[in-house]
């Protein structure tokens, strides 16, 4: 898809670059971030992971994915992974960013700018995320985004050996 750089108050969300391999190492690899995403999303994070990840960003046209860019550097990600068949109105949302920027709303703030963006550019009409029952502050982004929690669903997940509860927050386009 092609992607417009969306302007937050202290970062942009921006396409990413090969260029941003190095800093992608640098951010990502925090088994703190690891463990609140899918296994998709290794600990360590490698210069080889990094490149391929950026690699298959670079070649997928059917999702909206950012880097989140704070003082020059790409230091998180967030994007819209499009569904398909009968749920294809309906986008998954997921998010993370470097334990160094934790605490200070940005997170909170891209969900909103990329969620607005999406319902007035896209046809979704539904964006939707799973969050593991460990991750509250996560929880509270979406809530804070007026996104309702639809349900639970019970030992849904198995991360580093345990069972854990995944809670499905949504949103609707008004």
């Amino acid at each position: 898809m092609d992607l417009k750089e969306l302007k937050g108050s202290c970062f942009v969300l921006r396409p990413w670059v090969t260029e941003d391999a190095e800093n992608l190492v640098k951010h990502a690899s925090n088994l703190k971030i690891a463990r609140n995403l899918r296994d998709g999303f290794p600990y360590p994070y490698t210069m080889s992971d990094a490149t391929s990840w950026i690699e298959m960003i670079l070649s997928n046209r059917k999702d909206v994915v950012y880097a989140i860019e704070v003082n020059g550097e790409a230091c998180g990600g967030i994007g819209l992974h499009a569904m398909q068949d009968v749920y294809r109105f309906n986008a998954e949302i997921g998010f993370w960013l470097s334990e160094r920027h934790w605490g200070k709303g940005i997170v909170t703030e891209a969900v909103g700018l990329l969620v607005n963006h999406a319902f007035q550019k896209y046809q979704w009409i539904r964006i939707y995320a799973g969050v593991f029952s460990t991750n509250k502050a996560s929880m509270r982004v979406f809530e804070k985004n007026g996104f309702i929690q639809e349900a639970i669903h019970r030992k849904a997940v198995k991360k580093e050996g345990v069972f854990l509860d995944e809670y499905i927050y949504s949103k609707l386009k008004e």
